[in-house]
């Protein structure tokens, strides 16, 4: 995976980020989500440097194999807030001040925190798989409740811990064919540790509490995505079937925004990279259209 890639761990505040790195050009910053590591990314990171890009990709903090500060009670050391800080940082060690911005699933709620927080180092953003963490609290149906139960389950103390850990070959399944024997192999170790299942699960501890307070602030203070922004979801999960278009609710986060459905399971860059990849290097290129459905999008 990531030939040509360099790959290292940069120390920022309170937290050591395991950053994988490549290409030349305007530079990319993409961010995964639970319970995956950056060689989530391995299919479509080579993709956008054919492009012309720079791409980063880092472990969150906690996940794969970066290492943070060990949880607080206020879970306030694992909030969105902490990690964006985290990756602004690393983008400032790498020579990288502004950037272009890309997360999936929970990486998604980082790169949402990272532009209301650092709105001058993001010069557009996409967000893949997502909603925020704030909108999908407010709109709780018993059918939310049902299909991501998880959400639930994570927030609880010390339980989670013990059921994950006793068995996490049987909790966490992927098929190597699928996601790649190499990243699959990565991502089988990382679900292995116990200190990257406490930290992933102070990820959920953390949106349902500081987190969620965190973004109801900002839109009680009227604060929002200024960039250019671009929604993608995939049309084989459940965000359109819970929330009509995902489209409508971005709308109340960035005057700016786009996006279409991508043919895929939720796991959307590994599924179908060639797509994710065309998506977002036509939106940061400024080649997506302003309006309208494109590509697999008709089938949605």
């Amino acid at each position: 995976m990531f030939e040509d890639f360099e790959a290292k761990r940069i120390r920022v505040d309170g937290a050591s980020i395991f950053t994988r790195f490549g290409g030349a050009g305007p530079p990319v910053l993409l961010l995964h989500g639970h319970p995956r590591t950056s060689a989530t990314w391995h299919r479509v990171a080579p993709l956008l440097v054919g492009r012309g890009f720079t791409v980063v990709c880092p472990d969150l903090r906690g996940y794969g194999r970066s290492r943070g500060p060990a949880p607080t009670p206020d879970h306030e050391a694992h909030s969105k807030r902490a990690v964006a800080g985290d990756l602004v940082a690393v983008m400032r060690s790498l020579g990288h001040d502004r950037f272009l911005l890309a997360g999936h699933d929970r990486g998604g709620a980082v790169a949402l925190r990272l532009v209301l927080d650092h709105p001058d180092a993001v010069s557009r953003i996409a967000l893949i798989d997502c909603l925020p963490i704030s909108e999908h609290l407010s709109r709780i149906t018993a059918k939310f409740a049902t299909a991501w139960w998880h959400w639930f389950f994570f927030a609880q103390p010390d339980i989670p811990e013990r059921v994950i850990n006793a068995d996490p070959d049987r909790w966490y399944r992927g098929d190597p064919q699928v996601m790649g024997q190499e990243n699959h192999d990565e991502w089988r170790e990382a679900v292995r540790n116990p200190d990257v299942v406490r930290a992933m699960l102070e990820d959920y501890r953390a949106g349902l509490t500081v987190d969620r307070r965190h973004e109801e602030a900002d839109r009680a203070a009227g604060n929002g995505i200024r960039c250019p922004a671009l929604a993608l979801w995939s049309l084989r999960d459940d965000l359109e079937d819970l929330y009509g278009d995902p489209l409508e609710i971005w709308r109340l986060w960035a005057p700016d925004v786009r996006g279409h459905g991508i043919d895929s399971g939720h796991h959307v860059a590994e599924e179908a990279p060639d797509d994710l990849a065309t998506a977002l290097a036509d939106f940061f290129q400024d080649r997506y259209p302003r309006s309208g459905r494109v590509g697999s999008a008709e089938q949605g």
